[in-house]
């Protein structure tokens, strides 16, 4: 513990940024909820067709508040991040329309969705959507010259995500993306931009749709969930917009108006409240584990005294078995399935054998103190989540010990 402390003591002006942070959104989120006048029974689950469901409609009406948007889609019937941002591009893209990701190459399950390659059915190019990806600058940032270049009167849609994903570039800040958007709209007005939130949600004091952004899109059982929400997804942005989504996710004239809740939605409406606190928690988390391991000898991205915009941490390994070693010991320190043996294998929507450490309440919830990994060089653990700083801490003092090179 001793190492724990000297870090501690080292990333504290680091909390402190967190800490003021956490106010600012928490407060944010706060009045969202006085605005929407959120009462008990806006708590209640509804069946069948969800007709008339008011908690539905207030859970919305907080959500657009606290990302600066007009409206948004708060339902458990999407089931994860991606999900949530396949609805917004089969929803708005048509064929001869052209996408352009100006972040690099989308993570492994979008990609899929994308491409997917000759075998896979069902994809935005199978269905005749143009499709372009502009790569990251050496140092990791968007190439805006051939951003600007690339824009032409084809592309409908631009997407930026913001986390790092399995990379080591940067996440994307809030003010980067608003200088992206200004870049987009300085050359097409009229086009989309869509940001993948996922892991960024209430790292910073604003969110992108604040920056200029048409739409935002994310997990509920990643930042804004706040570790309570049982499943589900989001989409925020302009009203016509999610008008055009909504009737992609239900049917044409039946949009937002149809979809039932089923379980008690006080779990979506409190863990949007603890959500500011929890990434919180979870960011704490992930500057100690930067500091342990940065003193250690080990390259980290971010270090712990660098800007944030996720709340993911890496950890880079010389060899796999070191890798699955920092995965088994988040493993061990779960509060579920403690016990369970991590192994790589293929999982849906990845090319590449994969490590999952998950020991949460939440089955894949990755706002839980979590970690995984792809077979691939360079062996990097990305951790992310920590409902607690205590549990954090433990883990961090567990994989410090399990994993510090010996002394010479």
């Amino acid at each position: 513990m001793e190492a724990v402390r000297k870090a501690e003591s080292l990333v504290y002006p680091q909390f402190r940024l967190f800490e003021d942070n956490a106010y600012i959104n928490g407060e944010r989120v706060l009045k969202a909820f006085q605005q929407a006048r959120v009462r008990e029974h806006h708590f209640y689950g509804s069946t069948g067709y969800g007709y008339g469901d008011t908690g539905r409609a207030a859970l919305e009406r907080v959500y657009a508040e606290v990302f600066q948007a007009e409206d948004a889609l708060v339902r458990p019937q999407i089931v994860s991040g991606t999900h949530a941002i396949t609805a917004c591009l089969f929803a708005l893209l048509q064929p001869g329309d052209g996408l352009l990701s100006i972040s690099g190459r989308p993570y492994d399950t979008l990609l899929n969705i994308i491409d997917g390659g000759p075998e896979r059915k069902g994809t935005l190019m199978k269905k005749g959507i143009l499709y372009k990806e502009i790569p990251l600058t050496r140092a990791g940032l968007p190439d805006e010259k051939s951003i600007k270049e690339a824009v032409d009167r084809n592309t409908k849609l631009v997407l930026i995500q913001r986390s790092r994903g399995y990379s080591l570039r940067p996440a994307i800040p809030v003010q980067g993306i608003k200088r992206l958007v200004e870049l987009v709209k300085g050359q097409k007005p009229d086009c989309i931009v869509l940001v993948d939130n996922c892991y960024g949600e209430f790292v910073e004091q604003q969110e992108p749709c604040q920056a200029g952004a048409d739409l935002v899109a994310g997990s509920l059982i990643k930042n804004p969930g706040g570790g309570l929400a049982p499943n589900g997804g989001y989409i925020a942005g302009r009203a016509p917009l999610i008008e055009s989504i909504a009737y992609y996710l239900t049917a044409p004239g039946l949009g937002k108006e149809m979809g039932s809740s089923l379980v008690d939605k006080r779990w979506f409406f409190q863990g949007l409240f603890m959500a500011p606190h929890t990434v919180l928690q979870a960011l704490k988390g992930a500057v100690l584990l930067a500091a342990l391991f940065e003193e250690a000898g080990y390259r980290v991205e971010p270090g712990w005294s660098e800007p944030r915009a996720d709340i993911i941490q890496s950890i880079c390994f010389d060899h796999i078995d070191q890798l699955q070693r920092c995965c088994q010991v988040v493993q061990n320190c779960s509060p579920v399935d403690s016990d369970v043996q991590l192994e790589f294998a293929h999982l849906p929507g990845y090319d590449v054998p994969v490590i999952m450490a998950a020991g949460t309440f939440v089955q894949g919830s990755s706002i839980e103190f979590s970690c995984d990994a792809p077979a691939r060089k360079p062996y990097c653990a990305y951790v992310q989540g920590g409902l607690t700083y205590e549990h954090c801490r433990y883990a961090a003092a567990q994989l410090i010990r399990a994993l510090r090179p010996p002394a010479d």
